[in-house]
């Protein structure tokens, strides 16, 4: 507001109407924030997972529309894609308790934060007005509902009328992403157990987590997960899905350095 009086006194300095200011767009923030885990319809299309995503890919965080909407682009047409249900959106396996993760790249004031399934509200949180961290993690109930779903959730700004919006597919209670079961029964019956117990003591479990290796964009990372990344080894702190600019050495919020 204080760069626009600027421009308004500027330009009545130098004697241009008015009128002409109406012309010059006003400021907005480059970014804001998005479901990352599990990964959201803008997060998958920023990882390569989905094609033909449009211009999404570059910006996943910016899907901010008008307060009140049940649409997955925030009614922005340069992010229809978003709100197409035929395409081969990937289904996070999840049990009934899900934590979502947002990752927020401009941490606006909040009011609420919805979740919907259609057009019941299955969660909301208020924050009162309070500015959140780097990310925001919500853990939602979602028993009344099971197989393949597809949720919204909304980031509802405390000072301004807009809202930002991220869609995520579900496969409520497993079942890999909606994969139709087989017709007939297998034909080979299952093996017969062994009658005595083996004599080999159990492997030894792993002491480092699931995930490790070097880093790379696209693959989807638990929390305690270990990576290498420019000859260091970082830690990561919140589950997600990793992107391009989302490197160890520049997100604290998701990794710490070992």
């Amino acid at each position: 507001m204080k760069h626009t009086r600027k421009i308004a006194a500027a330009a009545a300095g130098v004697g241009i109407a008015p009128l002409l200011m109406v012309a010059l767009p006003a400021a907005s923030a480059s970014a804001h924030g998005y479901i990352s885990s599990p990964p959201s319809r803008q997060a998958n299309c920023a990882a390569g997972k989905v094609s033909n995503c449009g211009s999404i890919i570059y910006e996943p965080q910016s899907v901010e529309g008008p307060k009140g909407l049940k649409s997955c682009n925030g009614g922005l047409s340069q992010f229809s894609q978003l709100n197409d249900d035929s395409k081969a959106w990937p289904a996070a396996s999840v049990g009934n308790s899900v934590d979502f993760t947002w990752t927020l790249t401009a941490r606006h004031a909040t009011s609420t934060w919805e979740y919907f399934i259609g057009s019941t509200r299955v969660a909301v949180f208020n924050d009162g007005g309070k500015q959140p961290g780097a990310t925001k993690t919500h853990t939602v109930n979602l028993s009344g509902y099971s197989g393949r779903v597809k949720l919204l959730a909304v980031w509802n700004i405390a000072d301004t009328a807009n809202a930002f919006y991220s869609c995520v597919d579900l496969q409520i209670g497993g079942g890999g992403g909606g994969t139709t079961p087989p017709t007939t029964p297998p034909t080979t019956p299952p093996t017969t157990p062994p009658t005595t117990p083996p004599t080999t003591p159990p492997t030894t479990p792993p002491t480092t987590p699931p995930q490790s290796g070097t880093w790379a964009a696209g693959t989807n990372y638990a929390t305690g997960a270990t990576v290498t990344y420019n000859g260091a080894s970082y830690r990561c702190l919140q589950g997600h899905t990793a992107i391009a600019g989302w490197e160890p050495d520049t997100t604290p919020a998701l990794w710490a350095r070992n």
